[in-house]
């Protein structure tokens, strides 16, 4: 596990556009936050990395979105779900079990038991220090992440 602390919204995006260049097809992110931390920022920008040229939102009422790039992007919000049993009704098994591109899934801890055995978990939390200030904190389950893993970490240091 590390941490980085962004002191901007520019710094946080800069990251995950540089994380969206780096990861390749088959990798599987969770993403964890409260209501305007920073999540949203962070997809788009990795959009940005996968060469992704349409406006990435967040997929809050859809549940899910698709983006094709260089890689596809399937990014899930499980906010609104409340049982384990819409998941097989929006096809997120189909996504995530053996994914052709990047998948993220935000609000991924109200169905953990359901989560793929390897992932990278990534936690963005406001600081008390400045209002434009994150951590990120990035994590992996599993063994699968591990030699990608510490790439991102070489990446994001300023």
């Amino acid at each position: 596990m590390f941490e980085i602390i962004t002191k901007s919204p520019e710094e946080t995006a800069a990251i995950g556009e540089k994380i969206g260049r780096l990861f390749s097809a088959g990798t599987v992110i969770c993403l964890y936050g409260d209501l305007g931390a920073g999540k949203t920022l962070f997809v788009q920008n990795l959009a940005k990395g996968l060469e992704i040229d349409e406006d990435v939102t967040s997929p809050t009422f859809n549940i899910m979105n698709v983006y094709e790039g260089r890689l596809p992007l399937y990014h899930f919000d499980l906010y609104r779900l409340e049982q384990e049993y819409e998941l097989e009704d929006i096809g997120f098994y189909d996504y995530v079990d053996d994914p052709d591109g990047i998948v993220v899934i935000e609000w991924a801890d109200k169905f953990a038991d359901c989560l793929p055995d390897d992932f990278v978990l990534l936690t963005i939390e406001r600081t008390e220090a400045d209002e434009n200030e994150r951590r990120l904190i990035f994590d992996i389950r599993g063994d699968v992440y591990t030699d990608i893993f510490r790439e991102v970490e070489g990446l994001c240091q300023f």
